[in-house]
This record gives C-alpha cells, sequence and structure tokens, in this order.
C-alpha cells in the first residue's frame, strides 16, 4: 500500500472513531462536555450558538490533520507493524494511541498525568477522570481494530 493510500485511509478511520467514540461518550457523558456547569469548561459549549459554530467549522480539518500526522510518524515502521499478528497488531496500536495520544500525551487533560500535575483541583475528580476514560478508551480501541484489520 502506497504511503498516500494509507494515510487517506488511516484519517477515514481515525475521523470515524473519534466521532463513534465522542458521540457515545456524549450520550453516556453529556454533562461532562454540555452545558454552564460541565466539568470542562475551559472548552466551548457544544450546545452554545457561536461555541457550536465554531467547533462544526473546525472539527473536521483539525481530525483531518491529526489522522494525516499520525499516520505520517507511523511510515518508518509500517512493514514491521504489517508482519504483527491481528491481536498483536490491534494491541500494540490501540496501546499507543491510548498510551501517547491520551494518557501519557503533554497537554494537560483532566483525565491524564500532565492533568494531575498541572491541572486546579476543581478539575481533577475521581469521578470525572474516569468517565472521560470511556472516550478514551473507546477511541483507540475502535480506531486500532479498524486499521488493524483493515489496512494491513
Amino acid at each position: 500500500m502506497t504511503y498516500v493510500l494509507f494515510s487517506v485511509w488511516f484519517t477515514v478511520i481515525h475521523i470515524a472513531a473519534y466521532f463513534i467514540a465522542g458521540l457515545i461518550a456524549l450520550k453516556v457523558c453529556s454533562s461532562t462536555y454540555e452545558g454552564t456547569s460541565r466539568v470542562m469548561d475551559y472548552h466551548r459549549d457544544v450546545t452554545e450558538g457561536e461555541e457550536k459554530k465554531h467547533v462544526a467549522k473546525w472539527i473536521f480539518p483539525a481530525q483531518a490533520a491529526r489522522g494525516l500526522l499520525m499516520s505520517i510518524v507511523l511510515y518508518p515502521i509500517l512493514g514491521p507493524l504489517g508482519e504483527l499478528s491481528l491481536i498483536v497488531r490491534i494491541l500494540f496500536i490501540a496501546g499507543l494511541m491510548f498510551i501517547y495520544h491520551h494518557l501519557a500525551c503533554v497537554s494537560p487533560g483532566p483525565d491524564n498525568l500532565e492533568g494531575l500535575v498541572y491541572m486546579r483541583k476543581r478539575y481533577i475528580q475521581r469521578g470525572s477522570f474516569f468517565t472521560f476514560q470511556l472516550e478514551m478508551t473507546l477511541y483507540p480501541l475502535l480506531f486500532a481494530v479498524a486499521v488493524s484489520y483493515l489496512l494491513f
């Protein structure tokens, strides 16, 4: 598979997994993301007019850029990834996405290690920490299964 084709499909899969996981998390944990008393009040409120328009305008371009950038980083190891068994490849990609993309990332969030260090106490609550993990575990699993099965 050519690098360009890999990047295109990788990005499509990323966007699909991102939206599926996000929509499920939004249904289960809407108070985390919506309304004036939401846990993530430092994010735009996706139910409020102007903020909703901004998110709607930029979400696809931002996710397309993320998918492209993440795919390019994998170019040097595509061969070895393709040699792994399906289950090992799924576990590797899911682990890579969960650990690097989320839990150990350097941007502080209420659900990652940097956030536990740098965020104010009001954003770090045991309940919200685990609530966020729903989306953050669902996305890597959906993504890893689709990428592992469809691209290798």
